[in-house]
């Protein structure tokens, strides 16, 4: 049987938030590798919330870009961590991280857009069930 259109629209979508992932994850390895030009520019001489921050998003970013890429049940999960943990640096604490909007407000259009293609596939599954 092959996938319904919005099936392989969600599959799209995942896979393109994937590649942000890979990318924000990138990212965090750039800035703790010593390449990022800017104040906090290697890890040594990052504040204690910032090696905390850097550290753990470097690597659950990746992690959820291998889940969302392969269409894992985890890849979700890992990401929802990943956009909380940002969305509470840059909206709660923007006196420690700073204040990236943008950001945020990607993390919560991506969120809400995923919360649409699960109703919609749940609908569907259940008319078909029926």
């Amino acid at each position: 049987m092959h996938p319904s259109a919005i099936e392989s629209a969600f599959a799209l979508f995942l896979r393109v938030v994937a590649g942000y992932c890979l990318l924000f994850g990138i990212l965090y390895w750039v800035r703790l590798i010593g390449v990022y030009d800017g104040p906090l520019w290697r890890f040594d001489l990052m504040p204690i919330h910032w090696q905390v921050a850097a550290v753990t998003l470097s690597v659950f970013f990746p992690f959820a870009a291998i889940g969302l890429w392969m269409l894992s049940s985890w890849g979700p999960v890992i990401w929802f961590i990943c956009a909380a943990t940002e969305v509470v640096m840059y909206a709660g604490f923007p006196n420690l991280f700073g204040s990236r909007p943008l950001i945020v407000v990607s993390h919560i259009v991506v969120a809400l857009i995923y919360a649409a293609f699960r109703i919609v596939l749940h609908l569907k599954r259940r008319r078909a069930a029926q």
